[in-house]
């Protein structure tokens, strides 16, 4: 990954120029152009006007991200605009306010403009009349399986059949047969009885994927959703249409059937399978992950994802997680589990750490400048990172984490499969370019300067230094989460936490610095790395700092220049951008 560079201060934008519109008799003020879904600027229209008001219009095909295709109907207004007189000039009322002069016909919200002193009424008898036949016309032919479907909990027909249509059904023919359980590819299923062909994977697939795979074929009642012909829908970006399916058409094969959604908890994190730093939701019930779904930001991933991090998280619950502390003095025990199967902590775990951690710095209290290695791994937080390399600064360390590179694309994925590259190199602790002090601690090692080495999250035996170098050193020290040579050969093994079981910030490649948070909880002994280098330090240095991670996110901005002026408060849900 390139160097993160400097930019220039950019000039204010302009005024954004506003109009004046009511929605449903209360006066709204918005913005006359609105970007699209391509960023360009076009005119505002009702829907968006009637957000901005904060009154739901119910739709199906409309999604902001993409184009509009306006073909389900759901979002029909009614609306008025500025009488004009013979002459075509405006009309007044009597007290000088503009004449509003009602449209003979609806208008749908998603796809026409507003103009100034428009008034758009979206609660008439006539528009609860129109929603009502929509739903009715599209509930003809679907499948009455709202009990086994994967999409109950999170289905807009099945909401707005509440909210807008009626009680009782007068259809009383066959319903049309479409296929089902269709294998659309190797991560999707088709069902086309329930599809209300909104076309919204259509156009993803054609207009964001950049993969024209999807499309409509028949007429009438037998419109059928299928790839083309002789094809599978098979690109890294497909289980985004399932996000946006409104209905139970489309659904995932990791997901389906795993879990009824109004039993997950929910909770807001990062994806860490690249540099990109896609903003995420994490899905999960009694410990368990269950799923990874796209949260908006649109300085970041918009509101999309790719398969590859959607689907990269299995390895969290590996039965072979690294879960118990070990030093030379207490080797590996008998496995301790709860009722759930999940390793857990012996009752004195936390005296173990704190013994285990004091032998370790005073070992690096003792040792000779020169003599001590820290690789940190930059899927490491920039809490994590920072506390590493106070530490390498307390016992002239040298430093360096290793790169980790991919194929990447056009949209998101980076090929930099390292979440946090660009803070292990505004920190200091990466060697420029990252990884180029390996060979410098292979050699060291070979020729006896180097004696210790502390590795956090990385098999360094995939990057030069290999079993054969490792034995030569009087002390390893891994800290990482799932097993490998490395670890094998540890002297100390400090078993960490997946970044769902723990918070802190990561700094994606363009230099947003963005918090996660905890999901579920570590298996055994596992501990959050910032926990015990915090712990570490404090024994090597007396430096006794925060307490928590926000009380240590704000003491790092304090010291590092590229995060000056940060609190983690004001970070948000978005994230803020590095001084770089």
């Amino acid at each position: 990954m390139p160097m993160l560079q400097k930019t220039e201060p950019k000039a204010a934008p302009p005024p954004v120029e506003k109009i004046k519109v009511k929605v449903n008799g209360c006066e709204v003020e918005v913005p006359k152009l609105t970007p699209d879904w391509q960023g360009k600027l076009v005119p505002t229209t009702m829907i968006q006007a009637c957000a901005a008001a904060k009154v739901d219009v119910p739709h199906y095909c409309y999604h902001p991200k993409l184009p509009v295709a306006g073909n389900c109907r759901m979002c029909l207004v009614e609306y008025g605009t500025q009488a004009l007189g013979p002459d075509r000039k405006p009309v007044f009322n009597p007290d000088g306010t503009p004449k509003i002069a009602k449209a003979p016909r609806p208008a749908i919200a998603c796809a026409t403009p507003i103009a100034p002193g428009m008034e758009i009424y979206t609660d008439t008898p006539a528009v609860k009349q129109m929603r009502q036949g929509v739903l009715e016309f599209l509930l003809i032919n679907h499948p009455l399986d709202c009990p086994i479907c994967d999409q109950a909990g999170e289905c807009k027909l099945q909401e707005y059949s509440v909210d807008y249509g009626q009680s009782a059904s007068r259809f009383v023919e066959p319903k049309v047969h479409k296929p089902k359980r269709v294998d659309l590819g190797p991560r999707i299923v088709l069902d086309d009885e329930r599809c209300i062909l909104c076309t919204r994977c259509i156009r993803f697939t054609r207009e964001i994927a950049n993969d024209d795979a999807l499309g409509i074929v028949n007429r009438g009642s037998y419109n059928t959703l299928t790839a083309y012909p002789g094809k599978t829908f098979d690109n890294n970006y497909t289980l985004n249409t399932v996000d946006i399916c409104p209905v139970g058409a489309l659904t995932s094969k990791d997901f389906r059937f795993q879990m009824r959604v109004w039993f997950l908890k929910e909770t807001k994190s990062i994806c860490a399978s690249c540099a990109t730093g896609c903003n995420i939701i994490i899905s999960s019930r009694e410990e368990k992950i269950y799923r990874y779904e796209p949260r908006e930001n649109p300085g970041v991933n918009s509101c999309w994802m790719c398969d590859y991090g959607r689907l990269n998280y299995k390895w969290i619950a590996r039965e072979d997680r690294l879960a118990q502390l070990r030093s030379p003095k207490d080797q590996v025990g008998v496995r301790q589990t709860g009722p759930d199967g999940r390793e857990r902590p012996p009752a004195n775990s936390q005296a173990k750490w704190g013994a285990v951690l004091k032998e370790i710095s005073g070992i690096l209290e003792r040792a000779e400048s020169g003599s001590v290695a820290i690789i940190a791994s930059a899927r490491q937080t920039n809490e994590e990172l920072y506390l590493l390399h106070k530490v390498a600064q307390r016992v002239g360390a040298i430093t360096d984490s290793a790169p980790r590179l991919g194929e990447g694309d056009s949209l998101l994925l980076n090929a930099d499969r390292n979440p946090n590259s660009a803070g292990a190199r505004l920190i200091g602790i990466a060697g420029e370019p990252m990884g180029s002090n390996l060979a410098r601690i292979a050699a060291r090692i070979r020729d006896g300067r180097i004696k210790t080495v502390v590795v956090f999250g990385e098999d360094v035996t995939r990057h030069g230094i290999g079993a054969d170098l490792l034995g030569r050193l009087d002390l390893l020290i891994v800290s990482d989460i799932l097993p490998n040579e490395t670890t094998r050969l540890a002297h100390y093994l400090l078993p960490g936490c997946a970044y769902p079981e723990k918070r802190g910030t990561f700094t994606n490649a363009k230099g947003q610095v963005q918090k996660f948070m905890k999901a579920v909880e570590p298996p055994g002994e596992a501990r959050p790395e910032w926990e015990l280098l915090h712990e570490l330090l404090f024994d090597v240095a007396g430096q006794d700092g925060a307490r928590s991670i926000e009380g240590l996110f704000n003491q790092m901005t304090a010291e590092v220049p590229a995060f000056k002026g940060m609190t983690w408060a004001a970070l948000g849900d978005l994230g803020a951008r590095a001084n770089t």
